[in-house]
């Protein structure tokens, strides 16, 4: 085997190796930022499913590394189920806030109704 082979041989492998690891590199070199979450609901606040379901979400989040008020914000918003204008109404302030993510128990209809389309 020739010097020349075995050099390609070594460069196709760092090369590979490179590009495998380069999405864990860009990712541990970027500034922390702080993801939002919408989270759009239409039932009361003080709805106990709906706190144990939260709660639920917010222990799994933070399960995956994902703690509030260190690497993400969720932006909790709630409306009167039979209350169309009020679900419309809270969706466009949710989509104003500009998050990362919406998470809704509504359909995405209802979500989409209250923005311009500009749901992530």
């Amino acid at each position: 085997m020739h010097l020349d082979q075995l050099k390609r041989r070594e460069f196709i492998t760092l090369l590979g190796g490179a590009v495998a690891a380069w999405p864990f590199a860009a990712h541990a070199q970027q500034p922390d930022r702080l993801r939002r979450i919408g989270v759009l609901m239409s039932v009361p606040e003080s709805d106990p499913e709906a706190q144990a379901w939260l709660s639920a979400f917010s222990e799994g989040l933070q399960h995956l590394g994902w703690t509030a008020g260190h690497n993400i914000r969720l932006d909790y918003r709630w409306a009167a189920p039979v209350d169309a204008e009020s679900r419309q109404r809270v969706s466009k302030e949710l989509v104003a806030l500009q998050p990362d993510l919406v998470l809704t128990q509504n359909t995405v209809r209802t979500a989409r109704k209250g923005g311009s389309g500009g749901l992530p």
